[in-house]
């Protein structure tokens, strides 16, 4: 496209490579209500052409793929009583079911940082690449909200309790760790990247999902797990419960330096944040299709885009980043089932449905 490189998104054709790159680098491809809308038309452009035979999503910049959505602009329509959250994630969720849907191969090189909608967007792809500096992380509940685009349902599907772990802790995976708990395939060195970036554009048309992971694979390390796999019997021990009292109750009781570092880390965390997103992983267990938690994590995003505590916590975290956010209700215990409920109520005309 012509004019297109100084744009927020780049969707151009390469060989047989149709490539959309965030182009926000001095923001770390933060994502934008106008970005999905232009990734929906690159899919709708790629999926139509029979000379694209891949769909390639990278991102701009050394620093990485996507560091979430554009979480100021969300903050600033919530305190006005706007509508962009309703707007901004009824598109994105319907994108994220798309591209896990999506009928071509689907690459999404997740180097460097991968967080919030930038996991959505690539998490859900048909081929993962994570890196030996990839630093994927839902760190949503440090914000009053909860692993959405999709995060409770892989997280869901992760070993044992560490999706459970890394949902409420926000805690960081590097490439390994990601493929271990489900959420990428391969770790290619960044340093081959543009090797296999190259060896991408050249495949024929028509190529196999197949074709495209054994061509990945003759790039990758073979690694698949990292150092939070080594810790999952003590994770599965300490988080495999369906109230947070409980896991708090077995973090203290447990007393090892992992499960003290572990404690610190929620005791910074939003109290209601953490009973939503401890709730959402166990019906997403239960529930059979991205899908189906999409539709739930809809209903809990529209709820915590009224919430005080999303706006104290971007305040605290991104505004005014003094990391001190003053959480409503402040500890686990006062975090009632009647504050719970809105978050799991049906919501009418408003539901989210998929085209």
């Amino acid at each position: 496209m012509s004019g297109a490189e100084e744009g927020d998104l780049v969707a151009r054709v390469e060989g047989a490579v149709g490539v959309i790159r965030l182009n926000r680098p001095k923001a770390i491809n933060a994502v934008t209500l106008e970005m999905f809308r232009d990734i929906d038309k690159a899919l709708d452009r790629f999926e139509s052409d029979p000379a694209v035979a891949v769909v390639l999503l990278e991102g701009s910049g050394e620093r990485g793929l996507c560091a979430g959505g554009d979480i100021r602009t969300l903050w600033e329509s919530s305190k006005a009583g706007g509508d962009l959250g309703k707007i901004l994630w009824r598109e994105e969720y319907i994108l994220n079911a798309r591209i896990k849907m999506f009928p071509k191969p689907y690459v999404a090189f997740m180097d460097g940082i991968v967080m919030g909608g930038g996991v959505g967007l690539s998490a859900h792809a048909s081929h993962r690449v994570v890196t030996d500096r990839t630093k994927l992380a839902m760190p949503e509940v440090g914000l009053g909200f909860f692993p959405d685009v999709g995060g409770t349902y892989l997280l869901s599907r992760s070993p044992g309790e560490i999706g459970t772990y890394f949902g409420l802790t926000g805690q960081t995976m590097n490439g390994p760790d990601a493929i271990y708990a489900k959420f990428a395939d391969a770790v290619v060195p960044a340093a081959k990247w543009p090797e296999l970036r190259e060896a991408l554009t050249r495949v024929g048309q028509g190529v196999m999902a197949s074709e495209v992971t054994k061509l990945i694979n003759g790039f990758a390390t073979g690694e698949r797990a990292g150092p939070v796999a080594a810790q999952e019997p003590l994770i599965d021990a300490l988080f495999g419960f369906d109230r947070m009292e409980d896991i708090f109750a077995a973090l203290k009781r447990d007393g090892s330096d992992f499960a003290l570092a572990t404690l610190k880390t929620l005791n910074e965390k939003s109290p209601r944040g953490m009973v939503v997103t401890l709730k959402l992983l166990r019906l997403a267990r239960a529930s059979s299709s991205l899908e189906e938690c999409l539709v739930r994590e809809y209903r809990a995003a529209l709820e915590v885009f009224r919430s005080d505590d999303f706006r104290e916590g971007v305040r605290a975290a991104v505004i005014d980043k003094d990391r001190s956010p003053s959480w409503s209700p402040p500890r686990i215990e006062d975090v009632t089932p009647q504050m719970l409920a809105p978050y799991l109520a049906e919501i009418g005309a408003d539901e989210l449905k998929f085209n």
